[in-house]
C-alpha cells in the first residue's frame, strides 16, 4: 500500500485469527519483490527493545544505505521516514506510520531514507531487516525536531534520546545522497 511518498510502502500481510490467536506470513521473499517491484535482498535483521517516549533518530548512512523493512511485534511505535535524496521529486518530505502489534503493518522504508521512531505505548519491541550491514563510520543523524522538517511527532514532552540522537545536525546541514 503506497504511502504520501511513492517509494515508501506499507505492507500489510493477511492475518488469520480465531479464538486460539493467530498466524500470518511475517516475510516472503517473492511476495515481497513483487509488492516493491524490484529485488531486494536483507542481509541484517535487528530487534530493539524500547521504553515509552523512547525516541530513536532519525538515523540514516551515507555510504552502505539501508533500506529497511519494519514491524513492531509488542507496543505500538509511530514510524517515520524522510526522503534525504537530493535528486528526489519527495525530498525534503516525511510520511509517518502507526506500526502496532495489533495492526501487524510493516514499512518498508528504501536506500536514502532518514529514519526514526517514537515509542508509544508502555514499552515497545521493534524488528527490522536491512539491505546493508551497520556501518557506524557512516551513519548520520538528523534532529528529530528539525523545524524545516516539522515532523508532527504522536509526543506531549519531550522525547528520550540517546547522545548521538540528541547531537543529530539539522536538516539544511545534513549530509544528502545526490
Amino acid at each position: 500500500m503506497p504511502t504520501a511518498i511513492p517509494d515508501v510502502l506499507i505492507i500489510e500481510p493477511r492475518v488469520f485469527g480465531d479464538s486460539r490467536g493467530f498466524f500470518f506470513e511475517s516475510f516472503n521473499q517473492r511476495a515481497f519483490n513483487q509488492a516493491v517491484g524490484q529485488d531486494v535482498q536483507f542481509v541484517q535483521d535487528n530487534h530493539s527493545r524500547s521504553a515509552c517516549g523512547v525516541l530513536r533518530g532519525l538515523h540514516y548512512q551515507l555510504l552502505q544505505p539501508q533500506g529497511k523493512l519494519v514491524r513492531v511485534v509488542r507496543g505500538s511505535v509511530f514510524d517515520v521516514a524522510v526522503d534525504v535524496r537530493k535528486s528526489s521529486p519527495t525530498f525534503g518530505r516525511w510520511v509517518g506510520v502507526m506500526l502496532t502489534e495489533d495492526n501487524c503493518q510493516q514499512l518498508w522504508i528504501p536506500p536514502g531514507f532518514a529514519h526514526g521512531f517514537v515509542v508509544t505505548s508502555e514499552s515497545a519491541d521493534f524488528l527490522y531487516k536491512t539491505t546493508d550491514y551497520y556501518a557506524p563510520e557512516h551513519e548520520r543523524c538528523i534532529i528529530w525536531d528539525d523545524p524545516e522538517l516539522a515532523i508532527e511527532w504522536p509526543v506531549s514532552i519531550t522525547p528520550q534520546l540517546s547522545a548521538k540522537d540528541t547531537a543529530g545536525s539539522s536538516f539544511a546541514a545534513a549530509e544528502k545522497y545526490v
